[in-house]
């Protein structure tokens, strides 16, 4: 008789989000996975099934609180129940470079990446806030406001869905961090897939 597989699937995501102009950077660090929803999409993936595929990049405000003296408290990421969503989202962009919606797929895209011989392989997403957005931000990075909806302290990635009901598929909460016009912010969000033998951390 046949003996089963239980090498398994190990995922795991990192961002960067830093000024492409400047290269200042704001965060670098891991994320959490909602293993659940992320096996649907990926189940949904490769059937071919028109949905579950990464598609957009959320951002949201409501991840931490800062007290008076500065002191930030940070919340537990959401990566448990099929309806989990950010704490607050505010913002959101497509990052599917093959959607008619995304209207800037040089810079707002998702490529894979794999070496040959290696047991891993990457999803990379860029996403690109240029200066005009998102509409109605401050004009310079200095808000004392930490609660502006784009004071960004949360993002995660979302699958697309047929119906719309979009899921999370990670989530990684961060200190906060003010888009404004007279910055540029990139997020550069890697996602490894890999055997659970050999594993290869993502930088």
């Amino acid at each position: 008789m046949q003996g089963k597989d239980l090498s398994g699937i190990h995922i795991e995501g990192h961002i960067k989000i830093y000024d492409p102009k400047t290269q200042e950077v704001f965060i670098n660090k891991r994320n959490a996975i909602h293993y659940e929803n992320m096996s649907v999409a990926l189940a949904e993936s490769i059937a071919n099934s028109g949905q579950g595929f990464i598609y957009e990049i959320a951002f949201g405000n409501g991840g931490t609180t800062v007290d008076p003296t500065g002191i930030i408290t940070y919340l537990t990421p959401n990566s448990t129940g099929t309806s989990a969503t950010l704490y607050s989202e505010t913002y959101s962009k497509v990052v599917d470079d093959r959607s008619v919606t995304n209207l800037d797929p040089v810079r707002n895209k998702i490529e894979t990446r794999h070496v040959t011989g290696t047991n891993y392989t990457d999803v990379f997403v860029t996403c690109l806030l240029d200066y005009g957005e998102p509409q109605g931000q401050d004009a310079f990075d200095n808000t004392t406001n930490n609660n502006s909806d784009f004071v960004f302290d949360e993002l995660g990635l979302k699958s697309y869905s047929t119906t719309g009901n979009s899921k999370l598929l990670t989530h990684v909460i961060f200190h906060p961090v003010q888009k404004s016009l007279n910055r540029l912010i990139q997020v550069d969000y890697t996602v490894r897939i890999q055997s659970l033998t050999g594993l290869s951390e993502v930088a």
